[in-house]
């Protein structure tokens, strides 16, 4: 007597368009990557991006990032505005401490204790915080969510946590942008700071 497999189960068209939304703003996220990192916002880059999204979306798989589902396009837009900003700024002050030859800028390795325990929010930070010319990320414990960053101009206590205070702010719009609400809590909790700003520790 023999007994059939039971069917696998099937896959419905909304189903596969459910997951497909789910995941197309890490999609998004890295084709913008690619272009922010080639300093190039062409077809081209754009093209290029859309085919190395797709080489690590499907050739290297890895485990599924679980997306909030949430997506705020006001705050989402905030973090494009604050984030061009802030880079436009820090090129000018690197460029300027290069010229300035009265004095030798300093650097410190700060340590940056997240506030939310997600490895996508914790990805977003650190790689917006190496984007911004003047700091570098050189380790992150995924275990005790902390950044390790090398920053140019910081010597004093008060230098260290302003920079603190900005990584943390990132932290705050990344996830007022795609955060799940609980880590939006979290944020509203332990923030004090306008939205515009980010957010800063208590």
């Amino acid at each position: 007597m023999t007994t059939d497999a039971a069917p696998a189960p099937r896959t419905t068209v909304r189903g596969l368009l459910v997951r497909l939304w789910r995941q197309l703003p890490f999609f998004v996220w890295l084709i913008a990557l690619w272009m922010l990192l080639w300093g190039q916002f062409t077809w081209l880059a754009f093209l290029t991006g859309l085919a190395a999204a797709i080489v690590v979306t499907r050739i290297f798989r890895l485990p599924p990032v679980e997306l909030s589902g949430r997506v705020n396009l006001w705050y989402g837009a905030i973090f494009v505005a604050t984030f061009i900003a802030a880079v436009v700024r820090g090129s000018l002050l690197v460029a300027w401490q290069v010229i300035d030859v009265r004095r030798n800028p300093r650097s410190s390795i700060i340590a940056v204790p997240l506030r939310t325990d997600d490895d996508l929010i914790m990805t977003h930070t650190a790689v917006t915080a190496s984007l911004i010319p003047g700091s570098l990320l050189i380790d992150a414990d995924r275990t005790r969510r902390i950044l390790y960053l090398h920053v140019i101009g910081a010597s004093t206590h008060d230098e260290v946590e302003a920079q603190r205070r900005a990584i943390l702010g990132w932290e705050a719009r990344i996830v007022r942008a795609v955060g799940s609400r609980a880590q939006l809590e979290i944020i509203r909790r332990s923030t004090f700071d306008s939205p515009l700003q980010g957010g800063a520790p208590r």
